[in-house]
């Protein structure tokens, strides 16, 4: 903080830059002295960014009396020690950057935080100089609050969910023990802890889209997907986000698929036997979709069933009921082949193959 000499004289600079353009920008000026908005002016012909003016608003929000901020520099008002990617933003924006709105947490008098979307804007002169920057903030103190708090009740709501899981496959096995074989049992099982872990995947990132590769990684880990001794996976596709209910859906898919090649495909000899996976986002004119294939090769010859089990009718139909999509399950004599397509909400964040 500067001296009281100092500082007498940095207000006085500034309440005299404030008489000079509120001349200029009259009308503006006193819409913004009385507006509810926080707002600020900051001096833009000073490296630091000198406040120049403070409304009655920004002073109630940050807890200042109007002589404690001006001629302080913009950034006094930021936590201590600086966000350095915030303060990058702050420069950016003041340097005329594209991104002159961005959230920040400032630093009240009392020492407390609050969150705010700040909005920065030039004020140029008759001839066209930058002269001030104006600054806008709109609290998110209760926004970030209710976001904290339903975090935390979601993270409740994913620990009661994995626990309820857990009873389930608990009490499954217990029921099942003695009613069915052990291949039924362990079957279910399977199933539960797949269930588990796209739950527990998701929750960590609290219910919104997830990386399709995410959920193949997280279901096929059992199943030797990243085993660097024998390499029987091979996965391509491009960088997909999917909704939770498509997340749930692939990777019980996922999970039968795999289940299957354990027990009579691929991945059921030695080490001859691959699975390629690969997929791509197709944009259309209706909307947009995602096209996967699964590709078995190198493991005993195929021998159709001619009866439709449950992972069966689970891929085929489960995809077309929850998702609207189509899916073609082949059991060719060099290996199985699923391709599936389903839609997915227009834009849903891909990137280039990988």
């Amino acid at each position: 903080m500067p001296s009281e000499q100092n500082k007498s004289r940095e207000q006085e600079d500034a309440e005299s830059e404030v008489e000079s353009f509120r001349k200029e920008l009259g009308p503006f000026v006193v819409a913004a002295e009385t507006t509810r908005m926080a707002m600020v002016f900051t001096d833009a012909k000073e490296a630091n960014h000198p406040l120049i003016f403070a409304n009655d608003s920004f002073l109630s929000l940050a807890g200042y009396d109007r002589d404690e901020v001006l001629g302080q520099s913009f950034d006094f008002l930021m936590e201590r020690p600086a966000d350095p990617e915030a303060r990058l933003k702050v420069e950016a924006a003041f340097a005329g950057g594209s991104e002159n709105e961005f959230e920040i947490c400032f630093r009240r008098k009392d020492g407390g935080m609050f969150w705010t979307a700040v909005f920065i804007s030039p004020i140029l002169d008759k001839t066209g100089d930058l002269v001030q920057h104006f600054v806008s903030f709109v609290d998110l103190s209760r926004h970030k609050e209710e976001e904290d708090r339903l975090r935390f009740l979601l993270g409740e709501l994913n620990h009661r969910t994995q626990n309820t899981l857990a009873t389930v496959q608990a009490i499954a096995v217990q029921t099942l023990r003695r009613a069915a074989n052990k291949e039924v049992v362990d079957a279910f099982e399977g199933r539960i802890l797949a269930l588990s872990k796209a739950h527990s995947l998701l929750g960590r990132k609290h219910w919104e889209t997830i990386s399709l590769r995410d959920v193949i990684d997280q279901i096929l880990q059992p199943f030797g997907l990243n085993d660097r001794r024998v390499i029987r996976f091979s996965v391509k596709g491009d960088d997909v986000r999917l909704q939770p209910k498509a997340a749930l859906t692939l990777a019980m898919v996922f999970h039968e698929l795999a289940t299957n090649a354990a027990k009579h495909g691929a991945l059921s000899n030695e080490a001859a036997g691959k699975i390629d996976i690969a997929w791509q986002a197709e944009p259309t004119a209706q909307s947009d979709r995602i096209r996967l294939r699964w590709q078995e090769s190198g493991g005993p010859t195929v021998k159709p069933s001619g009866r439709r089990g449950f992972g069966s009718r689970l891929i085929e139909r489960g995809l077309a009921q929850d998702l609207g999509g189509e899916v073609h399950l082949d059991y060719e004599p060099l290996g199985v082949v699923c391709q599936i397509i389903i839609p997915v909400p227009a834009g849903a964040g891909w990137m280039s193959n990988e």
